[in-house]
């Protein structure tokens, strides 16, 4: 189908949803550069480009359904593969530098949850 043919609206939609997900990529850069601990800087970040992410294939999603005239599947790979390896890497990432805090003797880290076990069970 011809990119002319999709209607006003569809495209006023499309073009709404695209500016919402970079309004969020922007809050997320400025959180990078406001946000004062690491961990801070890690949770704005991650929050925010993963909604962004989830308007710019929304914007996909209705702009190649209306185009090909189907509903377009392959979009949601995109956005699928985000949900399963941003908050895994987030995750990754935030033990990273919280064992390291520790390991340098940091004053604002919380202990570890296990604490002192006993060795009997």
């Amino acid at each position: 189908m011809n990119p002319s043919a999709v209607s006003f609206w569809i495209e006023t939609l499309v073009a709404v949803l695209l500016v919402f997900s970079g309004a969020f990529a922007l809050v997320g850069a400025v959180g990078l550069l406001r946000m004062r601990s690491f961990f801070l800087r890690l949770h704005a970040s991650a929050l925010t480009n993963t909604i962004g992410a989830w308007g710019v294939t929304l914007a996909s999603i209705v702009y190649f359904s209306v185009l090909e005239a189907r509903l377009a599947i392959h979009v949601w790979a995109i956005i699928i593969l985000l949900a399963l390896t941003v908050p895994i890497a987030t995750v990754l990432i935030a033990r990273t530098a919280l064992f390291r805090q520790r390991r340098q003797a940091g004053n604002d880290v919380p202990s570890p949850l296990g604490g002192n076990r006993p060795s009997s069970l």
